[in-house]
């Protein structure tokens, strides 16, 4: 009876992992010949001006920010900068601190196609990384705001996908991530969490320069 057991959970699985799995993340580069002020990738889409971000409401759960940061709500006004250092035109983590962690509010549960995420610097503040979690806010024991010492899989968070842009080049020049999923659509959520981690630690300056972040519904 055990084994039977055993193996209805070893098909349920083997059956449900291909439709986790499905999550992909595209990352594109420019360098400082080739980036430009719409951010024009090869395969990642340009920000957006009317996506479903626009009106969404940040929260800086567990984060400091730098004293020459631009306010959080850049993030998603579809003002971008026009060169590759520009601290405020650009969201970024206090000089050394060891990351933090961003909430975006979407006002009510949408189904979302895309989060795509930009971001522009001379040097180490270029390349992102960062974790996306996502939650429509129903569980039970629900955490809208889990500080960095909690586990956001243990109150309602779902892990959608680690992005990483780093690369074996020079890190600086134009960053372009978007989370996307190949049945075209991630899921229906309310909540984002952005779990942002310094790019090295070899000095005080490995917090991304973020200029934009976009959620695209899906139609």
């Amino acid at each position: 009876m055990r084994a039977r057991t055993l193996q209805i959970a070893i098909l349920f699985l083997s059956a449900l992992m291909p439709a986790i799995a499905q999550v992909r993340v595209t990352i594109d580069k420019n360098d400082s010949k080739t980036a430009n002020a719409e951010f024009r990738f090869a395969r990642v889409p340009s920000p957006a001006r009317n996506d479903a971000a626009t009106k969404a409401m940040w929260t800086i759960v567990d984060a400091e920010v730098d004293g020459n940061s631009t306010d959080i709500g850049a993030l998603t006004d579809g003002l971008l900068p026009d060169s590759e250092d520009q601290p405020r035109r650009n969201f970024f983590l206090g000089s050394g601190s060891g990351g933090g962690r961003l909430q975006l509010d979407l006002g009510s549960v949408i189904e979302i196609a895309q989060v795509n995420s930009y971001s522009w610097h001379s040097g180490s503040r270029g390349p992102q990384l960062y974790r996306l979690w996502a939650s429509d806010g129903t569980a039970a024991n629900f955490n809208s705001q889990p500080k960095g010492t909690v586990d956001p899989a243990t109150c309602g968070w779902i892990s959608i996908a680690m992005v990483d842009t780093r690369t074996d080049e020079e890190d600086g020049g134009q960053y372009g991530a978007s989370v996307s999923d190949a049945r075209g659509s991630l899921g229906k959520y309310r909540y984002l969490l952005f779990d942002l981690y310094p790019i090295e630690v070899a000095d005080n300056f490995g917090n991304t320069f973020y200029s934009e972040i976009d959620v695209v519904a899906k139609k």
